[in-house]
């Protein structure tokens, strides 16, 4: 009879290499409260109006496109490095340890299982940080996901279209298209993608992403939850508040009227309106770059765990 496989019991505490910051139980409740106050501000309507069956085309969006639940970004995590003293609930979530003494906090392995996530958002993050932003793209993948589609498939099709079906048709055929976003591209309609003079593609988002694109700016939030709990959660909740404010101009420069909902358009067909939305996307690209060096610092962190 062969001998047993001897087996070894892993310890309960995980060392972490490098320093790890105890935070006191007044200090981390503290900031867990702030950031769930934060985050109840931003979902109270978008869970009403769920109950309730009424969908919102600009303030659902951060809920309905990406596969973060507001019950998960009203948990609050301090981060990898830092030990919570007091705290035994956590040591139940989801890549949390014993990092000895009762003092909870990511686990390390978790950090080294995740490896390869860190390592693909972080290259994502660089190149798009490496590039200029480039300006002038007026929002135009909007219009072409509703080039020449019928009425009924229309995405947002409570929301009459600004120009009628033929003006919209006809701003996409009168403006040179450059949308460097894969996850935006997708959504063309056939008619619509031979117009693009570019062809991003799912696997090679580095050589495209940049800056100045809106949902660039707003996938900060996706790269920042995507490394929940390693990250801290008010940096996760400051990528959402940008990416919420992308998303209003996003939409106010749409081929939707929502001027019942209070969004006053930005007519990119017009002079006026393209130079309102350059100067709007560039002061987007100005702000989410210290989001995005702040991500990649952590990625750089978590990588030389």
């Amino acid at each position: 009879m062969p001998a047993a496989t001897p087996t070894t019991t892993r310890p309960t505490a995980r060392p972490i290499t490098g320093p790890v910051t105890d935070l006191p139980m007044p200090e981390w409740t503290r900031r867990e409260r702030a950031h769930q106050q934060r985050v109840d501000a931003w979902t109270a309507g978008y869970l009403e109006r769920r109950r309730d069956g009424i969908p919102h085309p600009v303030e659902d969006f951060l809920f309905r496109y990406y596969s973060q639940r507001p019950a998960q970004l009203r948990q609050w995590h301090p981060g990898f490095g830092f030990a919570l003293l007091d705290a035994p609930d956590h040591l139940t979530r989801k890549g949390y340890a014993d990092l000895g003494a009762g003092r909870a906090g990511v686990d390390p392995d978790h950090v080294r299982d995740q490896r390869r996530l860190v390592r693909t958002i972080r290259t994502l993050l660089a190149a798009t940080a490496e590039r200029p932003a480039q300006l002038g793209c007026f929002g135009l993948h909007e219009w072409a996901m509703v080039y020449r589609l019928d009425p009924d498939r229309v995405r947002h099709a409570d929301w009459p279209l600004r120009l009628g079906a033929d003006g919209t048709d006809a701003v996409v055929e009168q403006h040179r298209i450059r949308c460097t976003h894969f996850d935006a591209y997708r959504f063309f309609t056939e008619p619509a993608r031979p117009l693009n003079t570019l062809r991003p593609g799912r696997d090679d988002r580095p050589a495209f992403e940049q800056p100045g694109c809106l949902h660039a700016g707003m996938d900060l939030y996706k790269h920042a939850f995507r490394l929940t709990p390693m990250v801290p959660s008010e940096l996760v909740a400051d990528c959402f508040a940008l990416a919420r404010e992308i998303r209003e101009l996003d939409m106010r420069a749409s081929p939707y009227d929502l001027s019942a909902l209070g969004y006053e358009p930005v007519a990119i067909e017009t002079a006026e309106g393209k130079q309102a939305y350059v100067a709007a996307q560039a002061e987007f690209a100005r702000r989410g770059a210290p989001l995005r060096a702040q991500l990649i610092d952590w990625c750089d962190r978590l990588l030389a765990v």
